[in-house]
């Protein structure tokens, strides 16, 4: 049997590619008015994001505990007795640590299980490329070393940037002051991030979103050329221009494998509605 694959729904992972390589999603925990949801159990990014828009100042997120990752990797390690766990960037949460003392408890629990925690070193889509790859490679006959190896090499070559409707939100991360973030939404530019070495970084503005999706494209053929390589795109409501990025995408890169998915409320909680972000990866990236 090959390895099971765990990460978080921070990941952005595309239903369709979690249903086709049995990937298990430990969700997000969502505070809204009194009562917690859990992201793609009893709550949609969808439903999420009208919430945060109902009502900003009743909605929070919470990680998932250790128990709750312990309760993932028991499951999986019903049908795997090899488990590798992709989390989004210990820099950022704290899911790495709370993934990792699962681990521990599920080892002294399960001794025959073996089990690998990666710190993906990135986030978004950025991780779920990690997992999605691995889980395509253990599917092809991959060890779990093998997978815990190509998913450090992994890290070099996957890059994530994200395109801002305004910084507006952006203070919620505790990063910028409310009043620098209200000042720079007042500016008729569109922000720009990226992912890099486990941080956000400001990559710069530019006047249009769609201008933004250029650079982004262009950032894309830097690294990948036209060779092969796969892309999750991700949006905080707003999937018609998801699906016309995803369609620039398609026509620009040869032999690009291209998924749209919904940004996590986590993340989209932090940057905002029409919040679009690019992740890709290339061998060559």
């Amino acid at each position: 049997m090959a390895p099971a694959v765990v990460t978080d729904s921070i990941a952005c992972l595309p239903r369709e590619v979690v249903e086709r390589y049995a990937i298990r999603i430990v969700p997000v925990n969502v505070l809204f008015e009194g009562r917690v949801y859990r992201e793609w159990v009893d709550l949609t990014p969808s439903l999420a994001y009208e919430m945060l828009k109902k009502n900003p100042e009743a909605f929070a997120t919470s990680p998932p505990s250790p128990q709750e990752f312990l309760e993932a990797f028991r499951e999986v390690g019903q049908r795997s007795r090899e488990i590798l766990c992709i989390t989004i960037s210990s820099r950022l949460s704290t899911l790495y640590n709370m993934a990792a003392v699962a681990s521990q408890m599920l080892e002294k629990e399960l001794p025959g299980i073996k089990i690998e925690v990666v710190d993906s070193q990135t986030a978004a889509g950025g991780h779920g490329l990690i997992a999605w790859l691995m889980a395509q490679r253990g599917e092809r006959g991959a060890s779990l070393p093998e997978m815990v190896r190509m998913a450090e090499e992994m890290k070099e070559g996957v890059h994530v940037f994200v395109a801002l409707e305004t910084l507006r939100h952006v203070y919620r991360t505790g990063r910028i002051p409310k009043v620098a973030s209200t000042l720079g939404s007042l500016l008729p530019v569109k922000p720009m991030l990226s992912i890099r070495e486990g941080l956000v970084h400001f990559l710069g503005v530019a006047r249009t979103k769609e201008k933004a999706l250029k650079r982004f494209l262009d950032l894309m053929e830097e690294r990948v050329g036209q060779g092969p390589a796969w892309a999750i795109i991700s949006h905080a409501a707003c999937p018609e221009e998801a699906e016309r990025f995803r369609g620039m995408v398609i026509s620009r890169f040869h032999g690009v494998e291209a998924h749209i998915s919904e940004f996590s409320p986590i993340m989209g909680y932090a940057t905002g509605p029409g919040t679009l972000a690019l992740a890709f990866y290339s061998e060559r990236a």
